[in-house]
């Protein structure tokens, strides 16, 4: 049985001004993911990526991580609420990311992401990467200004092709990071 690629597979990595919406729309996904996914939380919820620094552009997806106890035993046990919810799981084998469990959630029209989910098992050194980059980009507004900049560039190039946006974006964080996270 083949199912059919959604189309916000192939959405387009295209960089919005910075919505203080986002914030307010990660605090509800933030709360409501503590909820469904409390008995396996160790560290709680957080807001990461480029939504979750005031005044940066970014994708118009808010990414959320949450630290968890076993990654397959929260998508065994939980993934049916997620589902529920409005969360699309990505089998590790099409995410390609062994470090976590990956859920996006589309928009109404299932079309657009509105948010994605990064299950991330407690004690991993992904789950600390993410904050302090996250971190360092509110510290540090030059750094937020030359980060938004790699990623335009970045879009312009690559947007139609998410993995080689992605990747594109690795030398830089890791620079910030003093360290190699992909």
């Amino acid at each position: 049985m083949s199912e059919e690629v959604p189309a916000w597979a192939y959405e387009r990595a295209e960089l919005r001004p910075h919505d203080p919406r986002w914030i307010l729309r990660a605090d509800a996904e933030c709360a409501a993911l503590a909820d469904s996914l409390a008995p396996w939380l160790v560290d709680g919820v957080e807001h990461v990526g480029s939504t979750a620094v005031p005044g940066l552009a970014a994708k118009p997806i808010v990414d959320v991580m949450a630290s968890v106890t076993d990654l397959d035993t929260v998508v065994d046990r939980a993934l049916e609420r997620l589902r529920a919810d409005g969360w699309c799981y990505v089998p590790p084998e099409l995410d390609h990311r062994p470090w976590r469990r990956f859920f996006v959630k589309p928009d109404p029209s299932g079309q657009r992401r509105e948010a994605h989910l990064h299950l991330v098992g407690a004690g991993h050194p992904r789950w600390s990467e993410q904050i302090r980059f996250r971190d360092a980009l509110r510290r540090d507004g030059e750094l937020a200004r030359r980060y938004e900049d790699l990623k335009r560039r970045l879009s312009e190039q690559s947007g139609h092709d998410r993995e080689a946006y992605t990747e594109g974006k690795g030398d830089f964080v890791a620079s910030v990071l003093g360290t190699d996270v992909r």
